[in-house]
């Protein structure tokens, strides 16, 4: 896997078609996966799993382990017998079918997963029983998610001392035992729908591929759980420094994320384990794993936490090559992990990347400097990279090719031999879009991934995210009828001419 040529596309599952707001993990995603293979794709790339923040970013959540209870299907609980009809018709949605509505899906489903869980049986029961037992990070998670509920909502720091402060807290577990035993049914529920889903598109021959932040949100059940994991005072609980990056291409203020920094010296005392338990849970959630800001296991910007602006802070050292020595020694040397190196770079970042031959990322967006040769450009790639059109991050290619310099974008649309009349035309033909693409599908770089949004040739309002802005983000969703529309021979040739059809993997061996 990531070892020979093949191609991906990027589409998240709340930007799915579905009838209840947010994709689900349904029919339609089959159906995505069907069509994605008869192009010849052999990677499906998401983001993170994690339940999102209150400005629905996956990419902060209060749980490193934990899914998104909006992409559990309501009818599979209908299917099960645990909710009625006139339940089931209560999810579906009737808003705009390309937008994300969080708060609706949000209100419906948490209600529809509370009256499900009070139909369950002794079966069932059982089942959740040993899912829990499977998982050893579920335990806290529930229990956090229940004393989260007793305490109105409020940041952890915040409730009582004698739920704050864990090692209390559990003494008083069966306190809690009802509502966290809720929680665990949704986690089970979860999990068995998405591992249907990852069976069914391993069948098809098509890997997916997961994404990790590489930090945790600080009102999150980790670091509730494990205080002394993170730079964080025990006594008064205000972290001493948080993450973020110095200015860079995103930002000219930086990005202040607010997450807890590691305490590296007290994960190295305990071998990494907790480190070793999360890549262990994602590694059997995905085929293979992007675990974003990879740059900071070499080094990371560290802000002091009353600072209110990136600019101020300082690069220490991170683990190195000293982590994934341990993660080696119980994944294997071929651990499938792509390493997101993108923003600022350094000496220490290349060589962690030697050391551990992760395969880094490209992105031809990146590499539109009329005066470089920057390393982001098609022909300065190697194999052993992901060559993206665009991520999750970025804006369309459309989008770029309106919003670039003139000069820029006169560089990049010669780079790419575009020669098909006006470049601003998007759509499903789009030409300026096609350009772009085929100079990514023509690199070296063993596997080449494109958006859902770039396949289709739309613009600037469907882009997923804009770093540092808190708001209107990861609504973006399409429609059945948009996937139907996708110029299913134009990929198929272009994975065909570029050889990218083969499998991510041997089918036969993978599943036998």
């Amino acid at each position: 896997m990531l070892k020979q040529r093949g191609a991906g596309v990027l589409l998240h599952i709340s930007s799915m078609p579905s009838d209840y707001g947010v994709g689900v993990f349904d029919e339609h995603i089959l159906r995505f996966i069907d069509k994605i293979a008869d192009m010849g794709f052999t990677y499906w790339q998401v983001l993170p799993f994690n339940p999102p923040d209150a400005a629905n970013s996956p990419y902060c959540s209060p749980s490193a382990f934990a899914g998104n209870y909006l992409f559990i299907d309501p009818k599979d609980l209908y299917d099960r017998g645990l909710i009625s009809e006139e339940e089931l018709r209560d999810n579906v949605y009737y808003g705009s079918p390309y937008t994300a509505d969080y708060a609706f899906a949000a209100e419906k489903r948490l209600a529809t997963l509370q009256t499900a869980f009070a139909h369950i049986d002794e079966q069932l029961a059982a089942a959740i029983k040993q899912f829990e037992l499977e998982n050893s990070w579920l335990t806290d998670y529930a229990l956090y998610m229940a004393v989260k509920e007793a305490e109105d909502q409020k940041p952890w720091w915040e409730w009582q001392p004698t739920h704050a402060h864990y090692f209390d807290c559990v003494k008083h577990i069966f306190d809690f035992e009802e509502r966290a035993a809720f929680w665990k049914f949704v986690q089970y529920l979860f999990y068995q729908q998405w591992h249907k889903i990852k069976k069914y598109a391993n069948k098809k021959g098509v890997a997916v591929i997961g994404d990790m932040p590489i930090y945790v949100a600080m009102d999150s059940a980790d670091v509730w759980a494990n205080l002394q994991l993170f730079e964080i005072d025990e006594k008064s609980l205000i972290a001493k420094v948080v993450a973020g990056v110095p200015p860079d291409y995103f930002s000219e203020d930086g990005q202040l994320w607010g997450n807890p920094i590691y305490n590296w010296a007290a994960m190295k005392k305990d071998g990494y384990a907790w480190w070793l338990l999360r890549l262990g849970h994602a590694l059997s959630t995905f085929d293979t794993v992007r675990i974003d800001h990879f740059r900071a296991f070499a080094s990371y910007w560290a802000v002091p936490s009353d600072s209110d602006t990136a600019k101020v802070g300082e690069w220490l050292d991170g683990p190195k090559t000293d982590l994934f020595n341990a993660v080696f020694e119980q994944f294997g040397k071929d651990a499938p992990i792509i390493a997101e190196d993108l923003g600022t770079f350094g000496e220490d970042v290349i060589q962690l990347l030697q050391d551990t031959g992760f395969p880094g990322m490209k992105v031809i967006q990146f590499g539109f400097d009329a005066g470089g040769d920057s390393s982001h450009l098609p022909h300065n790639c190697t194999p052993n990279s992901i060559n993206y059109v665009g991520t999750h991050d970025n804006n369309t290619l459309l989008g770029w090719l309106w919003e670039a310099s003139e000069q820029d974008r006169s560089f990049a649309l010669d780079y790419c031999r575009f020669h098909g009349g006006f470049w601003g035309d998007g759509g499903y033909q789009s030409a300026s879009c096609r350009a772009v693409t085929e100079a990514v599908w023509q690199s070296a770089s063993n596997v080449a991934m494109i958006s859902l949004q770039d396949m289709c040739g739309f613009g600037a309002d469907a882009r997923m995210n804009i770093p540092g802005v808190g708001e209107k983000n990861w609504r973006f969703r399409t429609t059945e009828q948009t996937l139907n529309s996708i110029d299913a021979d134009y990929f198929r040739h272009i994975n065909a001419l570029y050889r990218r059809m083969y499998p991510a993997f041997d089918k036969k061996k993978h599943h036998a």
